[in-house]
């Protein structure tokens, strides 16, 4: 058996690591919808009776967790348009790189929204009675994109994205530097789903806090092929382009924020470092993973 999987390895094993990355990623933004509409399609399909905003929002944060230990080593596990948009920006990540990420999480995103339809199939049809809509008591394309409500304006609604996506960019790369505090190896993506789940328990009200253009333009690409019919895209005073377009606009506000307050003022060289023996520079060493990580 394990010689017949040696083999196979050999026969399927993809060595272009832009490919890797383009299927991590793929993979990583699948289960983040999947896990993240179907906590919404739970909800709303069962009025309530099985989750609530609450439910949502924490299985939303869970998806992020998750999706980041499936990708995170092999595609860095962007999952977001905004956040490849702001490696390119600080320079961890080159230009070429930013339209292929982008393509292949949107259509990613378009993947999971038919997967989660497949899924809750009977019980939309059962809660809609064969009516999908998008707005009304029983309108269900809330389960796939983001809608604002009501109340919104489209100028509050862009602000709202502009500063959600600021503060989830401003937190990520907090989380990733390591100059800074830093984060245990290995629990970062722990650390990223409480920041979503801090976002949307504060900001997620007006419009459920997409965020991120890919997870809100694909499965708004779907709804429109699946039935929804072209009111997704005239919903809400044409709401559809603000999630795309805000979040990159908060992405650079973002990046730039960070930057210019935090990350250029790190010191650039390490301190003297005084005469000890091997044993106590091994001690020093070790205690300080962070900082010695930062200084190399």
């Amino acid at each position: 058996m394990a010689r017949a999987l040696s083999e196979i390895r050999t026969h399927l094993q993809i060595r272009s690591l832009v490919v890797r990355q383009c299927l991590a990623e793929f993979l990583g933004v699948f289960v983040l919808l999947l896990l993240t509409q179907g906590s919404v399609a739970q909800a709303v399909t069962s009025e309530e009776d099985k989750g609530n905003f609450f439910t949502t929002f924490l299985a939303s944060s869970l998806a992020v967790t998750i999706a980041i230990y499936v990708a995170g080593n092999v595609s860095g596990a962007h999952l977001n348009p905004a956040f490849s948009l702001a490696m390119c920006l600080v320079g961890r990540m080159p230009w070429t790189k930013l339209p292929i990420y982008c393509f292949v999480q949107l259509l990613s995103a378009f993947c999971a929204s038919g997967a989660t339809y497949i899924l809750y199939y009977d019980a939309l049809q059962h809660y809609t009675g064969g009516n999908l809509t998008v707005t009304g008591p029983k309108e269900t394309a809330s389960i796939f994109a983001t809608y604002p409500s009501p109340y919104l304006s489209l100028n509050n609604g862009f602000l709202d994205q502009v500063l959600g996506t600021w503060m989830l960019i401003v937190g990520l790369l907090a989380i990733l530097d390591r100059c800074n505090k830093g984060v245990p190896a290995g629990l970062e993506p722990v650390v990223v789903g409480l920041l979503i789940l801090a976002i949307g328990l504060a900001m997620g009200s007006n419009c459920g806090f997409p965020l991120n253009p890919a997870r809100d333009l694909g499965p708004r690409l779907f709804t429109y092929l699946a039935g929804w019919g072209p009111e997704v895209f005239s919903a809400g005073n044409g709401w559809w382009w603000v999630p795309v377009v805000a979040p990159m606009v908060g992405a650079t506000l973002g990046t730039a924020t960070y930057q210019l307050l935090v990350a250029l003022h790190h010191p650039e060289d390490p301190e003297p470092v005084p005469k000890m023996t091997a044993a106590q520079l091994e001690a020093s060493v070790l205690g300080t993973p962070a900082q010695l990580e930062c200084k190399l």
